[in-house]
Formats: structure tokens, C-alpha cells, sequence
């Protein structure tokens, strides 16, 4: 029996073991953890996890692998878009994210849980190499951008394993990664905060001031005073400044 990767889904199924005992290591697996898995594929991660751990919530939004997928009492299915369901009402609530995410919605799946599943202590995710650079990129570097300093705001990183094409079919044309991080304390009032990092990157092209005023969450002189209060030159753009002095940049507008 076989079910082929839908490229519009972004799949690419594992089918090396090997790289399964890398994940326990970096995600820390215990007997007591409630592990939630975003896009599970044929199974072969979940079926993984339910032999370790207490419960998996496996999250699938195509319905062709059910059959492929574990029917143990410690493993729910939930189907449908991960990023429609609501998450934050899975019970018992998962306290770790592992998965091989899926490569059209790793990005917004991993921003949109920082605060939008409160619960999760830590990830570890499989994601194309260049978004696992991403996440923890640094100031002026082609990777840094809105989603390294969300990111870098609310965890710090515990792990990284470089991941062959050969663990995936159909082979992906890009490398991948696995990365483990865990949270730490948010800033106050993260909604805030988010929509002044997101409109600094909007237009990477333009100042920070002139990106922040073009997606009207300041005006373009308010922004110029705020980077000021910091000791920022105001025609500074946003991959200048680290993720602290844009908690500093969302408290001066």
C-alpha cells in the first residue's frame, strides 16, 4: 500500500528510521510528555512517539493517509488545517511540538503557536534548511527577519541536526533541518509587539520608520522619535536592530 506526497500539501514522508532517535534526543522525549505532531504523513514519527510517550495529538489534513496512521488509545487524530483548528483546545494540552512539518506552512505553524498555544514548552521541528537558519538568524544576515526575532523573543535554542534529502520520499530539491528550541518568558503584550516587527520587515527595501508608516501601525515621524529614544539613527532599517530593541521600538511608538 502507498499514498504519493501531494506537492500542494507540501509533503514529504520519512522513511528513515535513523533520523528518529535523533529527534528523541533533541526533543527530550519522556514517558509523562503530551507530544502534538503537525502533519504526520504515513505515520511512521507517530507511531514513534506513541511507543515513548503519554498521548499524541496528531494534526493531518489529508484524509488518503488515514489508513496509514496509528489507531493505539494514547494517539488522537484531528483532521483538518492546522493552522484553522483550534490548537489551544486539544485536551489532554500538549506540552511539546515534533513534527516534520510540512514545507508550505512550517513558518507560520511555528509563529503562530508562540502565542497562540500557550501551553507548548518546547519544539522540535524538521524544516528546509534556510527556514531552520532563519529562526535563530542574526542581525544584518540575509536570514534574519520578522520571524528571527519572533521567534528569538519568546525561546532560546537547544538543538540543531543537518537532515539528508535520502530520509524523505519523494526527495526533496532542498536540505532540511531538525531544530529544537524551547520558550522562555514573552514580552507584555506580544499582539502589540508582533505587528511592529511584522510592519518593520513589510518593505525591507524602505526604512524601518517608512516600512512601519506604509503598514499603518505609526505614523512615519513617531517612528523616527522611537528610534531616536533608542539612540537609533531614524533612517535605520529593520534588520539593524535586535530582537531586544524591538520590544524597546514597540514600547516608544
Amino acid at each position: 500500500m502507498s499514498a504519493r506526497a501531494k506537492r500542494e500539501l507540501g509533503q514529504h514522508f520519512l522513511v528513515d528510521e535513523n533520523i528518529l532517535r535523533v529527534i528523541e534526543r533533541l526533543a527530550e522525549l519522556s514517558s509523562a510528555d503530551v507530544v502534538l505532531e503537525i502533519g504526520p504523513g504515513r505515520g511512521i514519527l507517530t507511531r514513534f512517539l506513541a511507543e515513548r510517550v503519554a498521548f499524541v495529538h496528531a494534526v493531518e489534513v489529508d484524509r488518503s493517509l488515514e489508513s496509514f496512521l496509528p489507531t493505539s488509545e494514547n494517539v488522537r487524530l484531528h483532521w483538518g488545517d492546522a493552522l484553522a483548528l483550534d490548537l489551544g483546545a486539544l485536551d489532554p494540552p500538549p506540552r511539546k511540538l515534533v513534527a516534520n512539518l510540512p514545507y508550505n506552512v512550517a513558518t507560520p505553524i511555528v509563529v503562530e503557536s508562540l502565542d497562540g498555544l500557550p501551553e507548548i514548552e518546547s519544539w522540535c521541528v524538521m524544516v528546509q534548511r534556510e527556514v531552520a537558519d532563519r529562526f535563530f538568524a542574526q542581525p544584518r544576515t540575509k536570514a534574519y527577519g520578522a520571524v528571527s526575532v519572533l521567534v528569538q523573543l519568546a525561546t532560546e535554542r537547544t538543538g540543531w541536526h543537518p537532515v539528508t534529502r535520502e530520509v524523505f520520499r519523494p526527495r526533496p530539491n532542498v536540505d532540511s533541518a531538525l531544530i529544537a528550541f524551547r520558550r522562555t518568558e514573552m514580552p507584555a503584550d506580544w499582539g502589540a509587539l508582533k505587528r511592529v516587527v511584522e510592519a518593520g520587515f513589510a518593505h525591507r527595501r524602505k526604512t524601518l520608520p517608512n516600512s512601519i508608516a506604509l503598514s499603518g501601525v505609526a505614523s512615519r515621524e513617531r517612528a523616527e522619535q522611537a528610534l531616536r529614544t533608542l539612540g537609533r539613527d531614524p533612517a535605520a532599517r529593520a534588520e539593524e536592530l535586535d530582537p531586544a530593541e524591538f520590544v524597546a521600538l514597540a514600547d516608544a511608538l
